[in-house]
C-alpha cells in the first residue's frame, strides 16, 4: 500500500478567498496518484449512517478511493482499536464518526505522528487538532426542532426528550439548542429526558415507561433523531394515544414518511448521503493537496414540514438512485461554493446566502 506523506498548510489571504491545503508530498508522483485508501470508523450502523455509506461509496467509486469501513457498535474502545489498526496499516487518511466527543486523543496523535490526516464527520471530537472537520450545526438543529414543537403546542404543555448517546457531540449540541428554546418558554415543562442512543427499539421502551409514569400528561416528544421519534410514535400508537406531537431530526426515509402522514410534525434534513460523502471529499482534497475553501465546512439542516417534504422525498426515497449518482459532482460543487447541505430543495442556494 502506498503511504502518502502529509502536512496540511492552510493560508487565508482575505475573507471570502480560497484557502490552499497542500501536502508536503503533493509535488511527487505518489502524492498525486489517482488511488488512495481511506479508513472509516463510525459509531454504529444507524439508519443515518447506512444512508451515508451509500454516498461515500458513490464518491469513492467516482474518485478511485478504496474505503476500509468499520462500525464501532457504540463502543469507544472498539473505535480506538479500529483507528490504531488504520494507523498501523498506513492508510492515506482516516474518517471518524466518533462514539464520544472526548475520546480518541491518543489515536489522533498517533495518526499525526504517522502523517495521516484525520477528519471528523457528523459528530465532533472536542478540543483536538484535526486536519478536517465536517459537522452539522447541531445546536441550530436542536433549536429548530424545539421551535417546531413550541409552535405545535402553542407554547404551553408538557414534553419528554429522547436524547442521543450521552456525551456525544450530537447529543450535547442538540440538547443545548433545545434548552435555549425551552428557557424562552416557561409554560412548557419537561417531564423527563433520557437517552435512547439514537435507536428506535430503545425509544419504544423508553417511551412506554414514560407513558406508564405520566400517561395523558405528555403533550409532545422531542426526539434528537428520527429513529427515536419513530420509536416514540410506535409506543404511543400501541398505547392508543394519537394526540401527542412528535418531532425529530435527520430526514431519513421513515421520518419523511411520518411527516407526510402527519405522525411527525417535522424534522430537519441531515442527509447522510451528502454529509458523509462531503467528509470523504474533504479527505481526498487534503491528501491530494487540492484547493479547499475551508477544512471545517458546516452542514446547516433545512427544516422539513408537510409543506416541502415531497421535495425531500425525491432525493431520499423516490428518485434516490439518480440522486446518489449525482452526489460525487454535487459535493464537489458544494465545497467550492460554500453550502455543503445544498441539494436543490426549495429555498436552498448553493452559496448559502
Amino acid at each position: 500500500m502506498r503511504k502518502f506523506s502529509f502536512k496540511a498548510t492552510v493560508a487565508a489571504i482575505a475573507t471570502g478567498t480560497m484557502l490552499a491545503v497542500s501536502g508536503c508530498g503533493a509535488g511527487d508522483p505518489a502524492a498525486n496518484s489517482d488511488s488512495i485508501t481511506v479508513g472509516v470508523s463510525v459509531y454504529d450502523m444507524s439508519s443515518f449512517i447506512t444512508q451515508g455509506k451509500e454516498g461515500m461509496d458513490a464518491y469513492a467509486k467516482a474518485n478511485n478511493i478504496t474505503l476500509q469501513w468499520n462500525s464501532a457498535g457504540g463502543d469507544v474502545a472498539t473505535q480506538a482499536d479500529q483507528l490504531d489498526k488504520f494507523v498501523n496499516a498506513g492508510v492515506d487518511a482516516i474518517i471518524v464518526v466518533p462514539v464520544q466527543a472526548d475520546s480518541l486523543a491518543p489515536q489522533v496523535e498517533s495518526a499525526k505522528a504517522a502523517q495521516i490526516p484525520v477528519i471528523a464527520v457528523n459528530t465532533s471530537l472536542k478540543d483536538q487538532k484535526l486536519d478536517g472537520n465536517v459537522q452539522p450545526d447541531d445546536v441550530a438543529a436542536g433549536e429548530q426542532e424545539a421551535n417546531m414543537m413550541m409552535e405545535a403546542l402553542g407554547n404551553k404543555g408538557n414534553v419528554v426528550i429522547l436524547q442521543g448517546p450521552l456525551g456525544g457531540s450530537g447529543e450535547l449540541d442538540r440538547s443545548e439548542g433545545i434548552k435555549k428554546v425551552l428557557d424562552q418558554n416557561p409554560d412548557v415543562k419537561v417531564l423527563a429526558q433520557d437517552t435512547a442512543n439514537w435507536k428506535r427499539d430503545e425509544a419504544v421502551n423508553k417511551t412506554k415507561n414514560w407513558i406508564s409514569a405520566f400517561g395523558n400528561d405528555i403533550d409532545g416528544v422531542i426526539a434528537q433523531n428520527d429513529d427515536m421519534a419513530l420509536g416514540a410514535i410506535q409506543a404511543l400508537r400501541e398505547a392508543g394515544i394519537t394526540d401527542v406531537k412528535v418531532v425529530g431530526i435527520d430526514g431519513i426515509e421513515d421520518g419523511l414518511k411520518a411527516v407526510e402522514s402527519g405522525e411527525m410534525i417535522g424534522t430537519s434534513l441531515q442527509h447522510g448521503t451528502v454529509e458523509l460523502a462531503t467528509g470523504l471529499a474533504v479527505a481526498k482534497r487534503i491528501v491530494k493537496g487540492e484547493t479547499l475553501t475551508t477544512t471545517e465546512p458546516i452542514y446547516t439542516m433545512p427544516a422539513i414540514t408537510k409543506d416541502n417534504v415531497a421535495d425531500a422525498m425525491k432525493n431520499v426515497v423516490t428518485e434516490r438512485q439518480a440522486f446518489v449518482d449525482s452526489v460525487p459532482a454535487l459535493v464537489e460543487a458544494n465545497l467550492d461554493k460554500g453550502n455543503i447541505a445544498f441539494e436543490n430543495l426549495p429555498g436552498q442556494t448553493q452559496d448559502g446566502k
